[in-house]
């Protein structure tokens, strides 16, 4: 069977913790090589993870024919850079949340990305491929909890470490970019347009610079959308959608265990109910997911339009 061959550029904790072990789990993927401005670090993790080769610079991994494409993991400034890079020699980039540092950031990538249309691009918002999340579109699609009147959200964890690039302004950290992404994702996707306005609101560390908490509300019209994130702040997360006629929550709904079944709850039409998932990993089955749409030329489940639209709500929030 054809695998897409993926190279990972950088040793970064979510690659050896979480993508690299799913893209070696997936059905049309594999890890051909893994590179880092270290070679020792290169060579720890291919030892660690079964990987066939290591490089000590990223553009030596750019170079190898025998990678089709490449999992980015770098700090939040570089994103943007590498995958235009990665695009230079003619890889497909699957790039991790946020796609850039602005909307403008993003917008760059998507004008160069229209130079390879044989090349994909797609953002990793991992939640979107889980198969709750998708039973949540559908049920939101089809109207059975009726008009979506509001969205309400909330994701944290605590994180002080000065060496952490989500501590770093100049690197793109802070709780907006890192985490509250995925709450305006989530309103996007749920209401299924755009913003008409937006506001926000950040309390800033006096240390790092970074917002350590931030809410913002969004209004879609006939509906809200309200969350809070927070990287020094109890670790939590819960997604709660309200329509007219019902309601959806997910505990957990962005990181859940991979190895226990996820439940979504709600009421439609006073009707309480459950929902139980069978145990997945949401990175395998989005690298499977990126996978097939490079083989079949189909479109991406994340597109760079959608991304920029994320982008483009999160610099709104930080307006404020």
């Amino acid at each position: 069977m054809k695998k897409l061959r993926f190279g990972i550029l950088s040793t970064a904790k979510i690659g050896r913790i979480y993508t690299i072990p799913a893209i070696q789990q997936s059905e049309f993927c594999e890890v051909s090589a893994i590179a880092s401005r270290n070679i020792e670090s290169a060579e720890r993790v291919l030892h660690e993870l079964s990987i066939p080769k290591a490089y000590g610079s990223y553009e030596e991994l750019l170079a190898d024919p025998e990678i089709d494409a490449v999992y980015i993991p770098l700090p939040n400034h570089l994103h943007v850079q590498w995958s235009v890079k990665c695009l230079e020699a003619g890889k497909h980039v699957l790039c991790e949340k946020p796609i850039g540092m602005n909307a403008d950031d993003a917008r760059k990538l998507h004008s160069v990305s229209k130079t390879y249309p044989h090349l994909k691009v797609m953002e990793a918002f991992m939640y979107r491929h889980h198969p709750r999340w998708q039973r949540v579109v559908e049920l939101v699609r089809s109207g059975k909890i009726g008009e979506i009147k509001a969205v309400h959200s909330f994701l944290s964890y605590f994180n002080s470490d000065p060496e952490n690039y989500r501590n770093s302004a100049e690197m793109g950290g802070g709780g907006l970019m890192d985490v509250g992404c995925y709450s305006i994702s989530v309103a996007r996707l749920i209401f299924g347009r755009e913003p008409d306005r937006v506001y926000g609101y950040s309390e800033y560390d006096p240390e790092f610079g970074i917002d350590r908490l931030a809410s913002g509300l969004l209004s879609f019209g006939s509906g809200t959308s309200v969350f809070t994130c927070s990287t020094q702040c109890h670790k939590d997360q819960y997604v709660k959608i309200y329509g007219t006629k019902g309601m959806l929550e997910l505990e957990w709904p962005f990181n859940p265990d991979f190895s226990k079944i996820t439940v979504l709850s709600g009421v439609i039409d006073d009707i309480t109910f459950t929902e139980e998932f069978a145990p997945c990993n949401h990175f395998t089955i989005q690298a499977d997911n990126f996978a097939r749409s490079i083989f079949e030329g189909s479109p991406l489940p994340v597109s760079l339009e959608d991304s920029i639209g994320n982008m483009d709500v999160i610099d709104r929030v930080k307006s404020f």
